[in-house]
């Protein structure tokens, strides 16, 4: 045999064996490495804590269907965060939605397809709007989308009052608790979402302009890209995603009133945070948002496991939070420190 073959096919084996331990090593030292190994490590905490029964089909079930809903907001905030901007109104805005679909079908008697469709198209136009006041007053967003917030919920308790709407449709009641293989549908569903955004930031041109957008406006503009039309498009996009967040809570919950959506601000910004998006812009974390959103819903698994207090739920979240935003703009201050301070010259005295 030839020695230089022989060597061609040893290397030629050896380079995606090299390239795969080099993606490892590199995913090693992400945050969504470690946010993995704290999912693990919590839901083996859970199962010895619950004697076993916390991996039984009927408590995997359960723990999925809600997890769904905190995957979806943290997906939506992180949409608006990787612009530079924030969405203050996602827990209204999907609390109006859900109740607005809730409402079209118990009071009106509409179909549930045609209840989510319009559902899902308000939740869109409603970002769209926000985006585009955002834009067109040059208000802070902050501001605007916490008009946005007190607006719809105004609206959600003039849908609903105080009473509770569930004589909605059993077919989305039916989709809601479906679970083959004790995996619920509308976790499926978002987990579909996530896939399809990261697909849509990751590998197409509209996605990258986003994140070119978010991470140096002034660049972006040079370079031709409307960052107005990029904030529209995020918040928009936003508005979307909370829709879907509506209708798979709509789906889950035994019916809706004026209290759906007013816990999800919080896991909104706990999830893309945790997961690694920085809040100046410019970046994003599917996979840590959809990490961080499991990791939250195990600490409400705790809560409920060792009967502890739900406030302090929202505190350890909020810790955990504040941690994570205060370390990375500590890491910040270390690299521009770094990138700062004069590399000493070859044959310098020492």
């Amino acid at each position: 045999m030839n020695p230089m073959n022989h060597m061609s096919r040893t290397s030629t084996i050896r380079d995606p064996q090299s390239r795969a331990a080099a993606a490892l090593h590199r995913f090693s030292r992400t945050t969504a490495a470690m946010l993995l190994v704290v999912v693990v490590a919590g839901a083996v905490v859970l199962e010895v804590a619950s004697s076993g029964s916390f991996f039984e089909g009927a408590s995997v079930r359960v723990f999925l269907q809600y997890l769904a809903t905190p995957v979806l907001i943290g997906l939506a905030q992180m949409v608006a965060l990787c612009v530079g901007q924030l969405n203050l109104a996602v827990g209204a805005l999907g609390g109006f939605t859900a109740c607005l679909t809730g409402v079209l079908m118990a009071d009106h008697g509409v179909p549930a397809p045609v209840a989510v469709l319009a559902g899902l198209l308000t939740a869109t136009a409603v970002g769209l709007v926000t985006g585009v006041v955002i834009v067109a007053t040059q208000i802070n967003g902050f501001i605007v989308t916490l008009a946005t917030m007190t607006i719809l919920l105004g609206a959600q308790y003039r849908l609903v009052g105080t009473r509770t709407v569930d004589g909605y449709s059993s077919t989305l009641r039916d989709l809601g608790t479906a679970a083959p293989l004790d995996v619920p549908l509308v976790f499926v569903t978002a987990v579909v979402a996530a896939v399809l955004l990261a697909a849509f930031m990751y590998r197409t041109v509209a996605g990258r302009r986003l994140l070119a957008a978010g991470g140096n406006p002034l660049a972006a503009r040079l370079s031709g890209i409307s960052t107005d039309r990029q904030i529209v498009a995020a918040h928009t996009l936003s508005g979307l995603l909370v829709g879907v967040a509506a209708v798979t809570a709509t789906a889950s919950l035994p019916g809706v009133n004026r209290s759906v959506g007013g816990d999800w601000l919080l896991p909104s910004f706990a999830a893309p945070i945790i997961g690694g998006v920085a809040l100046t812009g410019g970046s994003i974390a599917v996979f840590g948002t959809v990490l961080a959103a499991f990791v939250t819903r195990l600490i409400d698994a705790a809560r409920a496991q060792f009967s502890l207090d739900p406030s302090w739920v929202n505190l350890l979240i909020g810790l955990v939070v504040l941690g994570t935003v205060a370390g990375g703009h500590l890491h910040r201050t270390r690299l521009a420190q770094a990138a700062a301070t004069p590399s000493p010259q070859p044959g310098a005295a020492r």
